[in-house]
């Protein structure tokens, strides 16, 4: 791809494949109006020159940005169509990613370094924070993730551990969540154990069934290489030679946390992610995720990765429902 600068705030780019052009515009030019309609922007497509005027950093930002999304087109091997998901990925990859020099740095936007392989796709960060929180989950032995929904707290690290299994590096994957919602109800729900709980697990499979073939998906479970569990199975057992994630962390007890963490066994990694803005505990009762900041922060081997709205992946209405909440609960510890 071939930049040349304008007149002041002016850029044109170059696009050298002339097929990645669709794609790359998108149904009805929807991927540049993105563009145009986030950074403050004016695009103009002529052939294959894309126009680019904006006022201050936008411009360059705009720029980093068509180049983060064709080289992915590229990576793609053919794609015919990119979602407007992608779309303000990239934005806010060019956006965070700024140079020593100011310049916007697109080029580790699907890094192949920080690409996860997993039997079905590869999957790449899609934000700074996103790309830290991999490096951690790959080189940090207990790593927590804080943040809102949609900013890939668990979808990662489930990414994390399938890589590492599928390298061999660790002989089993263990996922687990605690039932809070079913609490004392559980034994009225109709079927066995699994049937009761499984209810509860569900994102933790469809982040696998996303990462491998349904049949291999069974055929691991099966043998234990996978394992999927309500968190009150984890109490006295020593997790050796694995990878081992907690979702929904908010929702554990003080008591139930410090037994997770001390089922931690000879080279083994451990994950929890949580929202502290979600915790469906009884009032009252303290987030065991909530205690264990309190006491692991700063500790050597643990890692912290917070997230926030600018991490969010899914549709763009997320981040600004999220932005809007966390506005209301300011305003309510103002007014108390």
């Amino acid at each position: 791809m071939n930049v040349a600068p304008g007149d002041g705030n002016r850029l044109t780019v170059e696009l050298p494949d002339y097929q990645l052009l669709p794609p790359l515009l998108g149904q009805h030019d929807r991927n540049l109006a993105r563009i145009e309609q986030k950074l403050k922007v004016s695009l103009a497509c002529f052939g294959s020159t894309i126009e680019i005027i904006g006022d201050g950093q936008q411009a360059p930002i705009a720029q980093a940005t068509l180049e983060a999304l064709y080289r992915h087109l590229e990576n793609m091997n053919g794609c015919k169509s990119m979602d407007l998901a992608t779309v303000d990925a990239a934005i806010n990859w060019a956006s965070q990613s700024a140079g020593p020099d100011g310049v916007p740095d697109p080029s580790s936007f699907d890094d192949p370094q920080a690409t996860l392989e997993t039997w079905a796709r590869p999957i790449s960060p899609r934000t700074v924070n996103q790309r830290d929180y991999v490096a951690r989950l790959l080189e940090t032995d207990l790593v927590i993730g804080l943040g809102p929904a949609g900013t890939g707290k668990t979808y990662l690290a489930v990414a994390v551990a399938i890589a590492l299994l599928k390298q061999n590096m660790v002989d089993r994957v263990v996922l687990s969540r605690p039932a809070v919602e079913a609490g004392e109800r559980l034994g009225f729900l109709p079927g066995d154990m699994r049937e009761k709980v499984d209810p509860y697990l569900r994102p933790l499979y469809d982040a696998l069934h996303d990462m491998m073939p349904a049949a291999q998906v069974e055929r691991r479970l099966a043998t234990g290489e996978i394992e999927i569990a309500p968190l009150a199975f984890m109490r006295g057992r020593t997790l050796s030679n694995a990878f081992v994630i907690l979702d929904e962390a908010q929702n554990t007890t003080p008591v139930q946390m410090k037994m997770f963490l001390t089922r931690m066994g000879e080279n083994s990694r451990m994950c929890l992610t949580g929202d502290l803005s979600q915790i469906d505990l009884p009032r009252g009762t303290r987030s065991g995720l909530e205690d264990a900041l309190g006491i692991l922060r700063g500790m050597s081997g643990v890692g912290i990765t917070e997230f926030s709205s600018a991490d969010v992946v899914r549709h763009s209405l997320v981040a600004r429902i999220v932005d809007a909440y966390n506005r209301r609960d300011a305003a309510r510890d103002e007014a108390t």
